[in-house]
């Protein structure tokens, strides 16, 4: 068996102010699904990555009340105007940005079977960016099997 490992890359544009917790989350689970059906690839792996250290990605159930449960949680354990010595060596005043991106983390496995991704039913993946400001985000996509 010959394993073949195939890079794509999805691009976003992120705006944080649109939201008061800067948790600004972009569902590419649609996004994900075409570019891995459009590979050859049946079986194996889907790594995502997005680089950068305040934006994460994960899986959710994206509706609307747990959209705004997640925001909210970010908020009562990783508060925005708490004093946080990054402010201190950049004054970019966006310490909190990440920290958050790094609890939540930079990256997600997801098996491939039959080329479909296999998620659960309600499980989508998203991409949280945390930062104070727009930003152009990429995510790297490797899908890796047979």
């Amino acid at each position: 068996m010959i394993t073949i490992v195939i890079t794509r890359t999805i691009r976003l544009q992120t705006n944080p102010l649109e939201t008061e917790s800067h948790v600004y989350i972009v569902n590419i689970t649609r996004e994900v699904q075409e570019l891995v059906a459009g590979t050859y690839i049946s079986n194996g792996i889907v790594t995502l990555f997005v680089p950068g250290s305040t934006a994460a990605i994960a899986t959710i159930e994206y509706e609307s009340g747990l959209l705004s449960d997640f925001q909210k949680m970010w908020e009562r354990n990783v508060p925005k105007d708490a004093i946080y010595e990054h402010e201190f060596q950049w004054n970019e005043n966006n310490g909190y940005s990440h920290l958050r991106a790094t609890l939540l983390g930079p990256s997600l496995v997801i098996p491939l079977a039959e080329k479909r991704l296999t998620l659960g039913t309600y499980q989508q993946i998203v991409v949280v960016d945390f930062d104070n400001r727009p930003r152009t985000r990429q995510i790297i996509l490797q899908v890796m099997g047979e």
